[in-house]
């Protein structure tokens, strides 16, 4: 029980407005303590094992919820429940995700982790709606969406042939790195700023008249 105890991540929402990442945390937290199969349908998992699984479920849940719930100590009747009260947050969310996805454009964003992290934002929303989106769909969306000062780069790195988002990611984070140093070097030092060695104005003192190159030791 003490481990059960530690367990954190946000509680339901009485409006449910965040059950599709709740969901999320609730399996990926059962499963790790083995109990997952008590909000499976027709299981016949031990009393114990239930017991856990009912004060996951009940621990990270609105306190209104709690109340009305208090009585219900079989997992897979609160989850059913749950999952009957909030599961049209698909259809809620879909509209938007689908505006989002629309209209996600790599060039509006100002750094890779930034354009990155909408982008699988709104990926899990489609998926959790039921849509499907491939790896395809993720590249061509990005290359699609380069600024258009950027189309040899974009074209470069199309021809690179990445399989994964990921990979692709690399290169972009890398080449961000890259600009990042360039123009910090080139603020802290701009162009035609450095000043002129003193061996080269030495050198080019040497033939005129009352200059020598360098102070004679006697």
């Amino acid at each position: 029980m003490t481990n059960i105890t530690k367990l954190k991540f946000p509680a339901l929402n009485i409006t449910g407005d965040n059950y599709m990442p709740w969901t999320a945390h609730v399996k990926r937290h059962l499963k790790s303590m083995g109990v997952l199969k008590t909000i499976m349908e027709g299981n016949n998992c031990e009393e114990q094992d239930k017991a856990k699984a009912d004060v996951l479920l009940h621990k990270h849940i609105d306190e209104m919820l709690q109340f009305e719930y208090s009585n219900c100590e079989d997992p897979y009747v609160l989850w059913k429940d749950l999952k009957s009260r909030f599961d049209h947050q698909r259809e809620v969310l879909l509209p938007t995700a689908r505006n989002e996805w629309n209209n996600l454009k790599f060039q509006y964003f100002k750094k890779v982790n930034e354009y990155t992290s909408a982008l699988f934002r709104i990926c899990s929303m489609l998926q959790f709606c039921r849509q499907t989106v491939t790896k395809e769909d993720m590249l061509e969306k990005t290359f699609s969406t380069f600024h258009v000062s950027n189309i040899n780069l974009q074209q470069h790195y199309r021809l690179q042939n990445f399989k994964r988002y990921s990979n692709l990611n690399l290169f972009l984070r890398a080449a961000e790195k890259n600009n990042e140093l360039l123009m910090k070097n080139h603020q802290s030092r701009p162009t035609g700023s450095l000043e002129i060695p003193e061996a080269y104005v030495a050198t080019n003192n040497v033939g005129k008249v009352g200059t020598r190159p360098w102070s004679w030791p006697f």
